[in-house]
């Protein structure tokens, strides 16, 4: 199923789209903003089916000739651009697929809908040539882009387009979700949430990942005994860290969580709202070790690695370095 109702969060997203639906005032250009793998290219979707639904109603019908072609990807009159260069959207991309194709008439809806993924991408050539459709646009014409970048969009961009920032969903909501959209059990649709930040996709993908559950559990296995171990084995540590596919800021969000987890037990002694707390034995034995300045500390150190890895400085040292200031302060 694909109708706005089965949007988890967002919405003033799903307000907006369905109050111009209804009141047919559709926008000729929209930007919607939020990070990868939230769910912009679902949103994008259920609008552009409604756009084309033969019912004409504020939500799709999911049963009408155009909604079946658009929920198999197969609307001839919703176009996805394709660029052949992973990292660039060229200026000829937008000029063969969109601005040139805009001038042919919908071949059978009321509107012809461009989603254009990744809008960062776009070079300020391409920019500019859409700037030009932008203008000008035929009143059959609506652009979807959809970026996680929108500073890198051209101001003359920005002011001729409806801008929809995606929100973090609340965490009881993404818990949801997954329990009863993909049934997973109660305290692993917790911690995936918990690590999402918001992020519906990000959950979906973590609870699907059996190297997340591999990876968490030698984080936490280290967690315990870290303020027991030589160097040697923090640097074997370290190197196991690279053998996983998992991104390095997953494993330094595991970390964060757990020493959240130990901040919070140690402030209220309470397990109940901890993301980790079928280890809650060894959290209060962290907690009652350490004091809130060293927490503070390491909880500190976790945001500046997470700062160092972004700007290239050595992995190696940069994980010796938080994991040393682990363990002095636990």
């Amino acid at each position: 199923m694909a109708g706005f109702s089965d949007i988890v969060g967002q919405e003033q997203i799903k307000r907006h789209f369905q109050s111009a639906l209804e009141q047919h005032k559709i926008s000729h250009a929209y930007i919607i903003n939020g990070e990868r793998n939230s769910g912009k290219e679902f949103i994008a979707k259920i609008f552009a089916m409604a756009l084309q639904c033969e019912k004409g109603k504020a939500d799709p019908c999911q049963e009408c000739h155009s909604c079946k072609q658009a929920l198999s990807d197969n609307h001839p009159d919703i176009i996805r651009l394709v660029h052949e260069k992973p990292n660039t959207i060229s200026v000829e991309d937008i000029r063969t697929q969109v601005n040139r194709d805009m001038g042919i008439k919908p071949y059978q809806g009321p509107y012809k809908v461009y989603i254009i993924s990744e809008g960062e991408k776009m070079t300020v050539q391409a920019q500019n040539a859409l700037l030009k459709t932008l203008e000008e646009p035929p009143e059959y014409g609506v652009i979807l882009i959809l970026t996680n970048g929108v500073e890198s969009l051209l101001p003359t961009i920005m002011s001729r387009c409806i801008l929809l920032n995606m929100r973090p969903v609340r965490d009881d909501q993404v818990k949801q979700y997954l329990m009863e959209t993909l049934q997973i059990p109660d305290y692993k649709a917790e911690v995936c949430a918990a690590f999402a930040r918001g992020n519906v996709g990000r959950a979906k993908m973590l609870a699907a990942s059996e190297e997340f559950d591999k990876v968490k559990e030698e984080a936490v296995t280290l967690l315990k005994y870290i303020h027991e171990m030589e160097i040697a084995e923090i640097v074997a540590a370290i190197k196991k860290i690279t053998e996983y596919q998992l991104d390095v800021t997953d494993y330094l969000d595991i970390l964060s969580i757990w020493y959240r987890d130990v901040l919070m037990f140690k402030a209220m002694n309470d397990a109940n709202h901890l993301i980790f707390r079928e280890e809650i034995q060894y959290i209060k034995k962290v907690a009652d070790r350490s004091s809130y300045e060293g927490i503070e500390t390491i909880l500190d150190a976790l945001d500046k690695a997470k700062a160092r890895l972004a700007a290239n400085v050595s992995f190696d040292l940069t994980m010796e370095l938080l994991l040393l200031t682990i363990q002095e302060n636990t």
